[in-house]
């Protein structure tokens, strides 16, 4: 039902450490994008100020070379802020037409003294696994 591939990954830029981990997932495909693969990112906040993440950037590469970049406000609806050695995590899902894709990306807010933030979402890969 769910297999795991390229396990967790973990980038930290001012701060704040983002990891991330993708599952194959069969059953919520769409048929000009039939391959599903739900995620899980947990978003850590090893600095010594409160940081509010106020947007997201997403780039999925996939295995034709074609790039799907999504721009948008909050993630998944929210805009979190993160106490100092505090954590949000989240689920969602991305389509992939082909056999496989890498994403990556960053989110983007600020800090408590006003301070941009960007912290960066690690590639993962998207493997379908063979024979789907």
């Amino acid at each position: 039902f769910f297999q795991a591939e390229d396990g967790i990954r973990d980038y930290k830029v001012t701060g704040v450490q983002t990891c991330a981990l993708p599952i194959f997932h069969r059953l919520l495909p769409v048929a000009e994008k039939p391959h599903s693969f739900v995620y899980f990112i947990t978003v850590h906040n090893d600095s010594d100020v409160e940081v509010t993440l106020l947007h997201r950037k997403w780039v999925v590469t996939h295995a034709d070379g074609q790039t799907d970049v999504v721009l948008g406000d909050g993630i998944v609806g929210q805009t979190p802020t993160i106490a100092p050695g505090g954590t949000f995590s989240y689920n969602s899902q991305h389509l992939i037409p082909g056999p496989r894709a890498v994403a990556t990306g960053a989110y983007l807010g600020t800090d408590a003294l006003g301070r941009r933030v960007v912290t960066r979402i690690p590639p993962f890969k998207m493997l379908v696994p063979s024979g789907r």
